[in-house]
């Protein structure tokens, strides 16, 4: 049984019809190009970026606390995930197309589901906000894609503009709210592993050297070797 939740308001509703009565609009084609990001493209892109974004920190001063932050992007999204379900149990609201059947639907095995929160719109503001702590233009860049699969989901007709909302907004309180703690466990653990063998995964290493010199050097370091160049706070992570 659903909760009131579900009688949606008609702000709420009415920006729904508008964006899916783009899709009944459109040719086929568009519909299915729109169907394929909101589903897999967005996320394929979000994946892209986490990769930039670790090539990238791999060479910065504070390689071990970026690679921290970028640890904590995926770990981010599992959470909001796993905050997600009690939410979408309590809340317990059908799909829109389920109360309105004038909706026109791109992508199938949606019925029986939750709506709210959307979990595509949860996972792509989670990277957004978790990727933008360590590189504000990847986060930024990120931050449009979030923005585009809320756009992708309504157009698709699965989701109400609230559960959009509310999936940016589980997303945005997850990742700050815990990135602290995130942060005092994943800091330190970076730091050890680049004085190991996959130091080369934490830190680029110099040119000319050899990865097993550069975690000889970082060795050198933690031992109270004069650093070579002043370091920026670990509290500030992007770049």
């Amino acid at each position: 049984m659903s909760t009131p939740l579900a009688d949606t308001t008609n702000p709420d509703l009415g920006l729904l019809y508008a964006v899916n009565g783009l899709a009944k609009r459109s040719p086929q084609w568009l519909d299915h190009l729109v169907s394929w990001i909101g589903e897999y493209g967005i996320l394929i892109g979000l994946a892209m970026l986490g990769l930039v974004g670790w090539l990238q920190a791999r060479r910065r001063p504070d390689a071990p606390v970026a690679i921290a932050g970028l640890l904590w992007v995926p770990l981010s999204v599992a959470v909001a995930e796993l905050a997600n379900l009690p939410i979408a149990a309590i809340v317990d609201r059908p799909r829109p197309f389920v109360d309105h059947p004038g909706l026109l639907v791109l992508v199938d095995g949606k019925a029986g589901t939750h709506s709210f929160v959307s979990d595509h719109s949860t996972m792509t503001m989670a990277v957004a906000v978790s990727l933008f702590l360590v590189n504000r233009k990847l986060g930024w860049i990120a931050g449009g894609l979030a923005l585009l699969q809320g756009f992708c989901r309504m157009f698709m007709g699965v989701h109400y503009p609230t559960d959009v909302i509310g999936g940016y907004a589980l997303a945005v309180a997850v990742v700050l709210l815990l990135a602290p703690i995130a942060m005092a466990v994943l800091v330190p653990f970076c730091h050890a592993l680049s004085r190991t063998a996959v130091a080369p995964l934490i830190r680029a290493p110099e040119r000319g050297g050899t990865a097993r010199g550069a975690a000889q050097r970082g060795r050198r370091r933690g031992r109270g070797a004069v650093r070579s160049e002043e370091q920026p706070p670990e509290s500030d992570l992007a770049a």
